[in-house]
This record gives structure tokens, sequence and C-alpha cells, in this order.
């Protein structure tokens, strides 16, 4: 039988030899991120104990995305995504080494991790947009979908392995040791962009300041697509109340489960074990006829499966909810960018992209911030089922308008059309 007969999109995506060398060394990168992130969770716990900081640190982390996505996203595509991803990737070694410096040298401090969090989540939000949107560049149209999914399987993949690594590295040596191991694979990761070639990935223009009026047309272009625009509706909902419950996990392992750095890796590499699933499901399936579907369904299934991880008090029965959500996260998110992608005219992609990255990994910086303050007031598993129950609300109002955009957002062929006017082009 043949590889791509048994394996489906996954098979044809890997036989592209520079998306084979991107996926696999971004995906040693991505695993050392999450040692990173959940290095920098429990320490923040240790010197806090208190989730309020969780949140301030999660908001640090994750806000330039919605700061700096829409910028990083025209940026990338006037200069081209390779340049980015190779600037963005030297600074997350330099980052590193300084992380590693400060826990040696006894310097570490809540504002010291507040301060590192906003230059990492400076160079995530710039190196996102264009590692996103050059896998298009690396494989053809046909296998795009499954690429994405491969994509996602690889990131979620590092939500298991990650946070596992992490955790039993905290719990048999120190600190400064688990960011030295994850600094190293940010190194293997830049090295290697050196030695990748990709066609058609972003301009080669200079950073001037049109690159304003490029943003503008960026986000008007989005609004003014139907599609696109409801699919940008849904992503809100799930950055705003559904996502957010990630960054308090350190908090539900300590003080609902009683447990410490492992309960912590369990949470979420429960999440991440149940979007690894999803995200091989989805590239094996290999297309986008039925997406819009799968992708509202997905909101529902998530809202019910993060209520029921709300009430237990069994750290074994919440990893099976948080499996659950992470599953049906990983649908909507791979979907929802599949159907972007789909839909947006070549010219646009990085900047479409770059507001899916505002609003599904910029928005849970608010989200976790004002669920870190309402825990503090009604308990951090309320807290939770309030945002979970707003998201079934949400569902039950997009599913008419679903069922009229999918055939739209689906087959979609852009790239046959005139491409959208802006300045210089």
């Amino acid at each position: 039988m043949a590889l791509s007969s048994l394996f489906g999109g996954i098979g044809a995506a890997l036989s592209n030899p520079q998306f084979r060398l991107y996926w696999s060394t971004n995906a040693v990168s991505t695993i050392g991120r999450w040692v990173y992130r959940t290095a920098v969770g429990w320490l923040t716990w240790e010197l806090t104990k208190d989730p309020k900081w969780l949140g301030i640190v999660a908001f640090a982390d994750v806000f330039p995305m919605v700061a700096l996505s829409i910028f990083a996203g025209a940026v990338s595509d006037r200069i081209g995504y390779m340049k980015v991803i190779r600037a963005t990737q030297l600074g997350m070694c330099v980052l590193g080494i300084a992380f590693v410096g400060a826990i040696y040298a006894g310097y570490l401090s809540i504002e010291l991790i507040v301060a590192l969090s906003v230059f990492h989540g400076i160079l995530e939000a710039m190196s996102t947009p264009p590692r996103i949107s050059i896998v298009h560049a690396l494989v053809p149209k046909k296998d795009l979908s499954a690429a994405i999914a491969l994509g996602s399987a690889m990131f979620n993949a590092s939500r298991v392995l990650g946070p596992a690594i992490g955790g039993t590295l905290l719990l048999w040596t120190s600190a400064d040791l688990v960011m030295a191991i994850a600094t190293l694979t940010f190194i293997q990761f830049y090295v290697a962009t050196f030695f990748m070639r990709a066609e058609n990935a972003g301009g080669s223009g200079r950073i001037s300041w049109e690159l304003i009026e490029d943003m503008k047309q960026g986000v008007i272009y989005a609004w003014d697509n139907v599609g696109i625009r409801f699919i940008m509706l849904l992503l809100m909902a799930v950055g705003l109340l559904i996502r957010p419950v990630m960054e308090f996990a350190p908090a539900f392992s300590a003080e609902v489960f009683g447990r410490g750095p492992d309960g912590y890796a369990m949470l979420l590499s429960a999440i991440g074990g149940g979007a690894l699933v999803a995200s091989l499901w989805l590239a094996r399936r290999g297309r986008s006829e039925g997406l819009t579907r799968l992708v509202v369904g997905s909101l529902a299934a998530q809202a019910i499966s993060l209520i029921l991880f709300s009430l237990t008090g069994n750290i074994y029965v919440g990893v099976g909810f948080l499996a659950c959500m992470g599953f049906f996260m990983l649908i909507g998110g791979v979907g929802s960018q599949t159907l972007i992608q789909n839909a947006v005219h070549s010219t646009m992609r990085a900047r479409a992209v770059s507001l899916f990255i505002l609003i599904s990994w910029g928005l849970p910086a608010i989200g976790a911030l004002v669920m870190g303050w309402s825990a503090s007031y009604f308990g951090l598993q309320f807290s939770v089922a309030a945002g979970a129950v707003l998201t079934l609300a949400i569902w039950l109002f997009a599913l008419r308008p679903a069922r009229r955009l999918a055939p739209a957002l689906e087959a979609a062929d852009v790239d046959n059309a005139a491409a959208p006017k802006t300045p210089g082009g």
C-alpha cells in the first residue's frame, strides 16, 4: 500500500522536502517553547502563590499578539516570511540565554519574569504570522489543509511532550538547566532556517510608512469578507472565554486538585493530547469540505467539556474532560485557519493570518486577566464555568449563518480573481 494511501494527506504533505525540513526542526523548537512556558508558569506560582500573577504574566506574554500581530503580518507580506522568521528566532535564542543567566545568578523576581515575558511575547507576535503563512509556500494548494493540520499536530504534540519534559525536569533538576535545554532547541531551528528555500513567501520590499496603509487594507479586506468575519467572531469567543483556562493550570493543580508540578504537567498534557489526536485526524482527512460545520460544532463541545472540568475535584476525571476540550479546540482552530487561508487572496495572506493570531492567541491574554481578577472574588472554578456557559449561548446564535456561509468558505478559489488593491501593488 502506498504511503499516501495509508496516511492520506499526511504522506502527501511530508513528501515535500522543504516542508519536511521546516516541520521537523520547528517541531523541536516548539517543544522547547512549551518547556520554557512550563518553567515560567511554575516559577511564577512558586514566587507568588497568587492566581492574579499567573494572569498578569500570561497577559504580558500574549498581549503583544494584540498590539503587534497585524503589524507583523504587514511586515511579512512586504519583506518576506523567512527574513522575519530568522530575526525573531535569533531573538528567542538571546531571550533563553538571558533567562538562564538570571536564574543562575539569583536575580529572578516576578517583575523580571513579567519583563522577559513581554519580550517573549513581542518575538512570538512578530514570528507567528510568517511561520503559519510560509506553509502555503512550501506545499502545493492541494496539500495545504493536510500541511496546516500537520503543523497543528506538531504544535499539540509539543503540548504533550513539552510540559511533560519540563515538569519532569523541574522535579529532578534546576530551573536554569530547564531553560538551557529550551534554549538549545531555539538554536537548532535558527540554524536550520538557513537551509530552507520557499517560493512566493511574502514580498521583497522594504519597511516604510506604507505599512500603516497595508495594515489598514488587511483589516478592511478581512472585515468585508463575510465568511472570514464570521470565523473571526467565533474565534473571539474561544479566545476570551475558553482558552484562558490554560493559563490557570498551575492554580487548578495546587488549589483544586492538591498537586504540584506533576499535576500541572498532566493538565497541560491532557489538552495537548486531545488536540494531537484531532490534528492527526484532520491531517489524514485532508480536505476543506465540511469544515464550517465542524468549526461551529466544536464551540459547543469545548464549552460543555470545560463546564464539566470546572465541576470536578478529581484530577484524573478532570484530565479526561480537558482532553476532550483540547480535541475540539484543535478542530475549531485548525478548521478556522484552513478556511481563512482557503478564502483569502495570496497578497493578503499574512495579514489575514495575523488577524487570526490576534484573535485566537492574543485575546486569551485579555481573557486571562479578567478571569484572574474574577477568580480572586468568585473562585477559580466558578469563573471558568461562567465563560463556558457564555460560549454555549454564542454557539446557538452561530448555527444559522454557518449553514449559509459554508459553501463560499469551503470552495473559494480567490487567487483566480484580481488581487485586492493595496498601496504600491
